[in-house]
C-alpha cells in the first residue's frame, strides 16, 4: 500500500515512527535560526483532523484501484466500510 500511495516524509500518524517531537525539534531550530539571523519567520499549521470522516468511501475505494493496489488489498479495505455500526454502552 505503500508504494502505491507514498506519504509525505513529515507523516507522523499511523506509521511506526518517533511522534511529534522530531518536528517540534524543527520548529524551535528554525525559530532559533530566525532570531540569530534577525529574520522574518512565517508558520502555518495545518490540521487536517477527522478528514476520513468526510470523505466518501467509495472515493477512497476508488483512489485506491486508480493507484493500482493489489485488489485483494482493496477489498480488505472494503470491507473494513461494510456494515458499521457503534455501540454506546
Amino acid at each position: 500500500l505503500t508504494r502505491a500511495c507514498p506519504i509525505n516524509c513529515r507523516q507522523r500518524g499511523f506509521i511506526c515512527a518517533v511522534g511529534c517531537s522530531e518536528n517540534l525539534k524543527l520548529l524551535q531550530l528554525e525559530i532559533k535560526h530566525a532570531k540569530q539571523e534577525h529574520r522574518e519567520l512565517g508558520i502555518v499549521f495545518v490540521d487536517i483532523a477527522k478528514a476520513f470522516d468526510t470523505i466518501c468511501h467509495q472515493h477512497i475505494i476508488s483512489g485506491l484501484m486508480q493507484r493500482g493496489v493489489d485488489p485483494h488489498v482493496i477489498h480488505l479495505v472494503s470491507e473494513m466500510y461494510e456494515n458499521i455500526v457503534m455501540y454506546i454502552d
